[in-house]
């Protein structure tokens, strides 16, 4: 039984088919040069328009807030083009998308950074065993353990607020519906978030409420960009990759929450530990999420149809977002319907390459 599953959703100004999200999903295909999105990423988008709601794979906001090669950014005029295409493609097929905005601060190289520059994060702390994926200067492609960073001064910090208005401007220009803030998954805003990532000893580090103040001022940037109706948040609560280790994990996700509430935004979404590991989400702190958190609350992280069913039975979500089983599945809503059997995804062709795994899994229709 999927019937909640698939029930229609109301969300900010969209009404939603089903309440099965399609979760960001960085996938390393942009096209080059310039990191901008193709007509094969439009396509891969919209074979999954099916989509109660379709997140961006991550999207940079500046070119110093990459730290993967080939992934897309909303920072340049070709790259709002691009992203056009794909919006577009989305909608022809009855679809919904919002883009996710990312800086991942410290989780980047030099070889990523304009002069080779040293990435940027709240404290000069490198992130003990996480990689960056560049391109060496032999042309080979590849991981590389990050880049020592170096500490933002508290000056810059509106100008990074500044990039993530733009790119809300620039994400409604090319005709996405939402935007949702990458505050998730260590990268700078979690870093700024999380309790052994910011040393800083000014109005942005300390206490919680001054951990939290990057991440707010982002989020009333992008609100006043685009209206608060329009805009999601991801927060990844107890997640441990990137050297990210928050002794105050669950009382930071529960007081964003309530500001988030405050400011009316549409939807929360919150990245289970799974694939980076970290302790399981305790049903007391997800319904703690659900009291402190009036709008749509979506939760993502191995989910199958039967558990999400469960989950928004239970009251605690109002949809989950799915990861993996989109990228083999561009048809998975219609498979949970009719609840078919799901292709297996081929981790060998998550990122980077061409079609290959890509566009070319196929629909109930085609398998048949």
């Amino acid at each position: 039984m999927t019937s909640r599953l698939l029930s229609p959703l109301d969300l900010g100004p969209l009404k939603l088919p089903n309440r099965v999200f399609m979760a960001p999903l960085t996938r390393a295909r942009a096209g080059q040069p310039g990191d901008v999105p193709s007509e094969l990423n439009a396509e891969y988008y919209a074979q999954r328009a099916g989509a109660g709601l379709i997140v961006s794979e991550a999207t940079q906001v500046s070119p110093q807030g990459q730290g993967y090669a080939w992934t897309p950014g909303i920072h340049s005029d070709a790259q709002e083009a691009g992203w056009k295409q794909v919006t577009d493609a989305v909608h022809a097929n009855g679809g919904r998308i919002a883009a996710q905005l990312w800086h991942v601060g410290r989780i980047s190289h030099t070889l990523l950074q304009a002069d080779g520059a040293a990435p940027v994060a709240p404290s000069a702390l490198v992130a003990e065993g996480a990689n960056a994926f560049v391109v060496r200067p032999d042309g080979s492609a590849g991981n590389e353990p990050t880049s020592m960073p170096r500490a933002l001064e508290t000056g810059e910090i509106p100008g990074i607020v500044e990039q993530f208005a733009q790119a809300a401007r620039r994400a409604d220009r090319a005709g996405f519906d939402l935007v949702e803030v990458h505050a998730a998954n260590g990268y700078l805003l979690q870093q700024f978030l999380s309790t052994n990532s910011n040393e800083r000893q000014d109005r942005y580090g300390g206490s919680l409420e001054n951990r939290a103040r990057f991440t707010l001022e982002v989020v009333d940037a992008v609100i006043d960009a685009i209206g608060a109706q329009r805009v999601g948040v991801r927060i990844s609560p107890h997640f441990t990759g990137h050297d990210i280790a928050d002794g105050q994990a669950e009382e930071s996700a529960l007081y964003l929450a309530r500001e988030f509430t405050r400011r009316g935004i549409a939807y929360l979404h919150v990245a289970e530990p799974d694939w980076a590991g970290g302790p399981e989400l305790s049903d007391e702190f997800r319904q703690a999420l659900r009291e402190a958190f009036a709008g749509v609350l979506v939760f993502c992280g191995g989910y199958t149809a039967e558990s999400a069913e469960a989950r928004i039975a239970s009251g605690v979500a109002d949809a989950v977002a799915f990861g993996r089983p989109f990228i083999a599945n561009p048809d998975l809503v219609t498979r949970f319907a009719e609840g078919a059997a799901l292709n297996k995804p081929d981790p060998s062709t998550f990122y980077g390459g061409g079609a290959h795994g890509y566009t070319d899994y196929p629909t109930l229709g085609q398998a048949e």
